[in-house]
């Protein structure tokens, strides 16, 4: 059911009010935008499922509310970009929050199992995917699109609460909870430019004075880029990017003879970006990236610690990435107990972090 006018909107809302728990997805598209543009949002419980159409409803707000509200749990698969468009429509995100590819990976089904994955290994059924790169934008949508768009809140109805009981019976529910309220912070999905150099793959392969540029480069790219609501690949691409943190040119001509601007971006933000690459050229603070800059003893511990977590993993079953990520890995390797990231934390740290701290120097 497309929930599209004043009305129904307004039933559909006073309907799923007392429900206990809600099963949420999202349709947007970004393909020409900086931020999502949300098209439809599907809610749903045991008796129920709907899309409300974010585009025809003119005050999202009640919905919001809806999702907000302490006393349901919502459940997502895959919650980072549902939840992203939340914290942008209204600085925060629906919690509690059941995700139930965290449970899938906390109860050792799949490594980041995809939503078809996990409804094929739970329900035994097959999505079809023919319509997953449907326009949601477009109106209207046809039957069998909403009924593909609602299926997503059925299925995932279906399989919330035998997952809840099974992670439960094992003692891993306070495990899901704990990442799911580290998941739904707001601060994760607020970038902010000085950060935007994270984003950014391979970073560590360029010296320490280039990272920097490059750091520098990615920040002004975030700000042109949420201001004009524009992919940031429009404004500026990595390859780009990195060419001229690289050989960070000088002057106009140099530019250009890089050849990996084009005609247009050259002629709109040549000399902005030149101005970004000559205030961070020479930068004398470490390196933000350590990728190519570990001594021999540092890789060896580093290796010491990711097998012990392996074995940890292995003994729970499930994914050492999910235990701790290499990046946490290192982090302990490089900072001890000092270090900030989730293998130190809670459940993680009682299962795995604390046994990796003894192996430190």
């Amino acid at each position: 059911m497309l929930i599209d006018t004043p009305a129904a909107y307004a039933e559909a809302l006073a309907f799923f009010a007392s429900s206990p728990w809600l099963a949420v997805d999202t349709e947007f598209v970004r393909e020409e935008t900086y931020w999502p543009q949300l098209c439809l949002v599907q809610v749903g419980d045991p008796r129920r499922q709907v899309a409300f159409d974010a585009i025809k409803l003119s005050d999202l707000k009640p919905l919001l509310a809806l999702l907000l509200r302490a006393d349901s749990i919502k459940v997502f698969h895959a919650a980072s970009q549902d939840l992203e468009i939340f914290v942008h429509l209204s600085g925060s995100a629906p919690t509690p929050l059941f995700d139930t590819q965290l449970a899938a990976s906390l109860l050792g089904i799949g490594d980041q199992l995809g939503y078809a994955g996990l409804v094929e290994k739970r329900l035994g059924l097959k999505i079809d995917k023919s319509l997953s790169r449907t326009n949601w934008s477009r109106r209207p949508l046809s039957g069998a699109e909403l009924a593909y768009a609602e299926d997503d809140v059925r299925h995932l109805g279906e399989m919330y609460p035998p997952l809840r009981e099974e992670l439960a019976r094992r003692g891993r529910l306070e495990w899901l909870e704990e990442d799911c309220a580290r998941l739904a912070r707001p601060e994760r999905y607020r970038v902010r430019p000085e950060d935007a150099w994270d984003r950014l793959k391979g970073i560590g392969r360029l010296p320490a004075p280039g990272q920097h540029v490059a750091a520098a480069l990615a920040a002004w790219r975030e700000k042109i880029a949420e201001a004009r609501n524009r992919p940031r690949k429009w404004i500026l691409a990595d390859d780009a990017l990195y060419k001229l943190a690289e050989r960070q040119p000088d002057s106009l001509a140099q530019l250009t003879a890089l050849q990996v601007l084009p005609p247009k971006t050259l002629e709109r933000h040549g000399n902005a970006l030149l101005q970004v690459v000559a205030e961070s050229r020479g930068s004398t603070v470490p390196a933000l990236a350590l990728d190519g800059l570990l001594s021999d003893a540092q890789k060896s511990l580093i290796q010491k610690l990711a097998n012990r977590n392996r074995e940890i993993a292995t003994e729970l079953g499930i994914p050492p990435s999910l235990l701790a990520p290499r990046a946490d890995i290192e982090a302990v390797a490089l900072q001890g107990a000092s270090a900030r990231v989730p293998l130190l934390e809670g459940w993680r740290r009682r299962i795995a972090g604390e046994a990796l701290l003894k192996l430190l120097p």
